[in-house]
């Protein structure tokens, strides 16, 4: 039996520990009150939509942000997040959780249409203890599923397969959005 190497050079920095050599990261014009400044997603919420493309933004809503994970699980692995710096459920008023939730359902619905999706993993590692590799900043894991889909690798050989770019695939949601009925209006 012969041993097959997929190439997933994205990932060399989060292994490591250390990023790659980027261009430094486009600087908001203004904050949000409580953001951390070293927190990605404070900087995908405080930065304009001209800067989208580079911070892997696929939406913004009036709470939420929703980017896609640049280590990924699986192809189409989306973060779902409060546009605000906060460490827990609890901590959400009544209309941010909400229009989280119908972020969660709006981008199953998109990515069943224009990746024929067919099952998700929605999941919270709520603290550094659970796992969260970013425990300031809530955030839902929206992963895509398929049948016969090789997630079995990370647990047979440590690998997992991504068959898009990063790229590749934002472009491929922000038009499934463009295209989408808009999102219902939150209410309290």
């Amino acid at each position: 039996m012969g041993m097959d190497t997929i190439w997933a050079p994205w990932r060399l920095g989060y292994v490591t520990g250390q990023a790659a050599a980027e261009p430094a990261p486009p600087e908001p014009v203004a904050w949000r009150s409580g953001a951390e400044r070293g927190c990605f997603l404070c900087r995908a919420a405080a930065c304009g939509p001209e800067h989208d493309a580079r911070l892997g933004v696929v939406e913004r809503t009036a709470s939420s942000v929703v980017v896609v994970n640049r280590f990924p699980y699986a192809n189409g692995h989306l973060l779902v997040a409060p546009l605000d710096h906060r460490p827990g459920l609890g901590s959400l008023e009544p209309g941010q959780l909400l229009d989280l939730q119908q972020c969660l359902v709006r981008w199953c619905g998109l990515m069943e249409r224009s990746m024929q999706a067919h099952g998700f993993n929605v999941g919270l590692n709520l603290g550094a203890v659970a796992g969260a590799g970013l425990p300031g900043h809530l955030h839902w894991h929206l992963v895509p599923r398929w049948p016969g889909d090789v997630n079995f690798m990370p647990t047979l050989a440590g690998t997992r397969v991504l068959p898009q770019s990063l790229d590749a695939l934002r472009e491929q949601l922000v038009a499934a959005a463009a295209t989408a009925p808009p999102p219902r209006p939150s209410t309290p």
